[in-house]
């Protein structure tokens, strides 16, 4: 195979973001699960292994990080995380990108020290963890019989709230609805896994809007 190395400096030059991680070396295969994980359960991406946070190109040391690598995905994801690899020389140095398309198959989970399984997803650079709404959404978005909507007094509650404010808490759900959390936990997931509303995940507490793209004419509002 012919291995041509400008396309790296492209993607080098891009710097990390939602899409893209660099990673120096790969010495635990329990924080990279985290990497494949938060890809896989949004948008996707690849990981550069043997590039530095500086974007400056270390190579990869030995082909045990390549297996570390299918550890990752193979042992401390659950479920698997399929992957392709790309190797790039350059500088005299060897880069592998590792490919993570998004998954139908999420929520993924990554192992953690303390053999916890958590669900991670990727907001521009970083690693956050999902919360239960989200995880409540693609548990929802996975079953076969679909989600049997039922328009009451909360869910019209939200929906009005969101026709006119930008965004809500779940807290907040909670309170103006006046229902347990739990429930609203419930209802929040229905509506994103409906896709009839979208989560902002650049605030905290997670804020959740309405989707400008859904049709809200099938709805009896």
């Amino acid at each position: 195979m012919k291995i041509i190395s400008s396309p790296l400096f492209e993607m080098i030059a891009q710097g990390e973001h939602q899409q893209q991680d660099f990673k120096y070396c790969i010495n635990d295969s329990r924080k990279i699960a985290r990497s494949l994980v938060a890809f896989a359960n949004t948008d996707g991406g690849r990981l550069l292994v043997g590039v530095k946070d500086n974007g400056k190109i270390a190579g990869v040391r030995s082909e045990e990080e390549y297996y570390m690598v299918e550890a990752a995905a193979n042992i401390y994801s659950k479920p698997k995380i399929p992957f392709d690899v790309q190797q790039w020389d350059a500088e005299g140095k060897t880069v592998l990108e590792i490919i993570i398309k998004p998954s139908s198959n999420k929520p993924h989970y990554a192992q953690n020290d303390e053999k916890k399984w958590l669900a991670y997803i990727r907001l521009n650079d970083e690693n956050i963890l999902a919360n239960k709404v989200i995880l409540k959404s693609w548990e929802l978005s996975k079953n076969p019989k679909g989600i049997l909507f039922a328009y009451d007094e909360p869910r019209k509650n939200l929906i009005d709230y969101l026709n006119n404010n930008q965004s809500i808490s779940l807290s907040k759900f909670s309170r103006i609805a006046k229902i347990e959390r739990f429930y609203a936990e419930q209802i929040l997931a229905e509506m994103l896994s409906l896709k009839c509303i979208e989560t902002d995940l650049n605030s905290n507490p997670i804020q959740y809007r309405l989707n400008e793209n859904f049709n809200f004419e099938q709805f009896p509002i």
